[in-house]
């Protein structure tokens, strides 16, 4: 397991050079922006518990027989197992973000993943699908568009007392991490579409009725 210090540090020494240039400054550059991240990992984990909520509900919504007897998220064993690794997905991508490095993420999580999924009889492109809202809503988290829904005293969700600032470099690191375990599931075309998914800029995400599944409801 590596962080953006120790990847640093070994990329040096595979080409037997001294850390300088475009290492040193990349470094300056997570340390500048410490706070940032940080705040960006809280918005998260703060979260997850709606994060992965909102995205096995959408999932749902697109692909009703999951829920139906022999679907994977039948019966309340298998929902709440879907649940549980819809979080550990999340913390790990967490973990990966506080860290500025993915191997965490490679070596811990997706190491596997998708040959046990397919042992199991789990759909890949329903977990993908889960994995695409969850990148939709933790951007979002991220860069505080997430709204309240329809109620405005909702407080399911907690808003997060940051300094404004563009989070744009840290969002597009967290949407790659995102995009990774899609890879790690799906073939290279799938995954290329799944990295191009996004929400329609003009809408911000919903937390209270998810975007993919509200207009079914």
């Amino acid at each position: 397991m590596l962080d953006a210090f120790s990847r640093a540090v070994v990329s040096a020494d595979s080409k037997n050079a001294a850390i300088g240039g475009n290492e040193l400054a990349a470094l300056r550059a997570y340390v500048a922006e410490g706070n940032k991240r940080l705040d960006a990992v809280n918005a998260i984990s703060s979260n997850a518990s709606c994060i992965v909520s909102d995205a096995v509900t959408g999932m749902i919504c697109e692909n009703t027989g999951l829920i139906q007897a022999g679907g994977n998220c039948y019966p309340n064993r298998r929902m709440a197992a879907c649940l549980r690794d819809g979080e550990i997905v999340l913390r790990y991508i967490s973990y990966a973000l506080l860290a500025g490095d993915s191997s965490v993420l490679d070596d811990r999580c997706l190491n596997g993943l998708k040959e046990t999924y397919i042992a199991l009889g789990v759909p890949l492109q329903s977990a993908a699908r889960a994995v695409a809202i969850m990148k939709a809503s933790s951007t979002a988290h991220i860069n505080e568009t997430n709204t309240s829904g329809t109620n405005p005293d909702e407080t399911r969700f907690r808003k997060m007392e940051t300094i404004k600032g563009d989070c744009s470099a840290l969002v597009a690191e967290a949407a790659s991490y995102f995009d990774r375990v899609a890879s790690a599931l799906l073939d290279r075309l799938s995954a290329i579409a799944f990295s191009s998914f996004s929400l329609p800029s003009q809408e911000p995400f919903n937390e209270i009725s998810c975007h993919h599944c509200r207009d079914r409801r």
